[in-house]
């Protein structure tokens, strides 16, 4: 499955917030950060972390995308 945080950095915009403010009030490495800049995976931790800043849901700042594979077998 693929994931996408699309909805993350359009919520950063709409609050006037870099991925730095993001990174430095959550706590998250620079790591988890760069990996939600590719679309990969992070833990549920870091999400929650993201979450309490942004006082939202993980359903505002991740989506689940179905993989290329998972649509064909329909």
């Amino acid at each position: 499955m693929a994931v996408s945080y699309k909805k993350l950095w359009k919520l950063l915009i709409d609050k006037d917030m870099k991925k730095k403010d993001l990174q430095a009030l959550s706590g998250a490495s620079w790591a988890s950060v760069t990996k939600m800049s590719k679309g990969e995976t992070v833990s549920m931790d870091i999400l929650i972390k993201v979450c309490k800043v942004l006082q939202c849901d993980i359903g505002d700042i991740v989506e689940i995308l179905p993989d290329e594979d998972d649509s064909s077998q329909s």
